[in-house]
């Protein structure tokens, strides 16, 4: 997710590199810089040159500090910048009062929107609500079929009727079905075209002037870049959309629509979809956006996910633990199998601040297994105390686990890093601080 706009600005920053204070011509080739960054991201060239003047006026003039470097201090200018083109602030989801609430899920064939449905409900269903799907595709060969699947999957109700040709009275009966279970919300995934043609705005319009719902949600491919925004605004000539819903995020999507759609509709990305699974979905936080695409990474939405596979007993233990600084690899599994659970394994190591840039590490899965059958060749006293390891037990430990005394020895230096990093991150935290401040940029003053 922003690889590539990311690098791309990276090379703005890295023009500014020793350089002992920002001057009128050496901002002008960093902002030439991130102009073109936002342009190969297929942002419309009205909104990046917007985007570069504003950072352009914001830095000239600036007065350098000793603690902050020229280049830290324009990164600081475009994550400020970044962050108000993305949105300021995360948008919630509205909710009717009395319920149940209503949420018209609108989009074109292929963006993912009964995935989206699914997901959206499961979401909710972890946040305490009653969602509930209706399957409102009459025209979609086993649209309907799908939506059940999922629902099923996720254990969500619904009400799908495969032969129903009138999408009204369908919704109608959909919207009973719910009310007669008391479910709180009630999601519906309409048809979509391959275009955003005149019969289908009609059918949307109708369905939302109807039924008044609380949300219109438009769920688009980020992969599209500005198509997602022409598509975003011929919605939303005929349709009260409230909020969009980036999918695809986990592909190669350029960036385009993320940092285009607020400024082009004045409306809010709402949620994003990261991978196929039915966890895999996302709030957009634009603030936590920004630090991604400067390869800042996302502490914070990190140690969300790592919460939400614990239960509140585990994760008192492992803070105890970490206070007292006897994090060890029996630990180290248990996080990394937590790990395994939290979704697409890139996307999560991109969440860590520096690893953008780290183009030479190759990702694999088989890693994982490998981890595990290392850790589980130690004996329990060895995995407490990885001190005692030495190397007749590391070549003991090999032969178990079927692999090398360099893979070994590799996991043993990566444990003593991540042993490091978390005692870092358990101080910021129990100073009440956000951990992001532990960089310049970010520190209190």
């Amino acid at each position: 997710m922003f690889e590539a706009i990311a690098e791309r600005l990276n090379q703005a920053f890295r023009a500014l590199a020793g350089k002992a204070r920002l001057t009128e011509a050496n901002i002008a080739d960093a902002v030439k810089e991130v102009r073109r960054a936002f342009l190969e991201a297929d942002v419309s060239y009205k909104i990046a040159k917007d985007f570069t003047e504003r950072v352009k006026q914001e830095a000239i003039g600036q007065e350098v500090i000793k603690s902050v470097t020229p280049t830290q201090l324009f990164i600081k200018i475009v994550y400020d910048e970044l962050v108000k083109l993305l949105g300021e602030r995360q948008e919630p989801l509205r909710f009717a009062s009395p319920p149940p609430t209503l949420y018209l899920i609108v989009g074109l064939n292929g963006a993912g929107k009964t995935t989206f449905c699914a997901k959206l409900a499961r979401y909710l269903k972890s946040q305490g609500k009653a969602p509930f799907l209706v399957a409102a595709d009459v025209y979609r060969p086993a649209a309907a079929e799908q939506l059940a699947i999922l629902a099923e999957k996720g254990e969500i109700p619904y009400y799908a009727a495969s032969e129903a040709t009138d999408v009204i009275e369908l919704v109608k009966q959909g919207v009973i079905t719910a009310k007669a279970q008391a479910r709180e919300v009630i999601i519906i995934d309409t048809a979509g075209r391959q275009t955003p043609d005149s019969e289908l705005m009609e059918e949307l319009r109708r369905l939302a002037e109807i039924f008044k719902p609380t949300e219109v949600l438009l769920v688009l491919d980020a992969m599209t870049g500005q198509d997602a925004v022409t598509t975003a605004q011929a919605f939303c000539s005929v349709v009260p959309v409230t909020g969009f819903v980036l999918s695809k995020m986990d592909g190669d999507a350029r960036g385009g629509a993320a940092l285009s759609l607020r400024a082009a509709t004045g409306l809010p990305i709402k949620f994003i979809g990261t991978g196929e699974k039915l966890e895999d979905i996302a709030l957009f936080h634009p603030d936590r956006i920004a630090s991604r695409i400067l390869g800042m990474g996302d502490i914070v939405s990190l140690v969300e996910r790592a919460q939400a596979q614990y239960n509140a007993e585990k994760a008192q233990k492992l803070q105890e633990k970490l206070q007292k600084n006897k994090f060890d690899l029996e630990d180290m599994l248990e996080q990394l199998r937590t790990i395994r659970k939290m979704g697409n394994l890139r996307e999560l190591l991109s969440m860590i601040p520096g690893f953008a840039q780290m183009k030479e590490i190759d990702i694999d899965e088989k890693t994982f297994k490998h981890i595990e059958a290392i850790i589980l060749s130690m004996t329990p006293e060895e995995r407490r105390n990885p001190a005692i390891i030495n190397g007749s037990r590391r070549r003991r430990i090999a032969a178990g686990s079927g692999t090398s005394i360099q893979q070994v020895n590799q996991l043993l230096r990566e444990f003593e890093q991540m042993k490091k990093l978390l005692k870092s991150i358990n101080k910021l935290q129990s100073q009440g601080r956000d951990p992001r401040q532990a960089h310049p940029l970010f520190r209190r003053k």
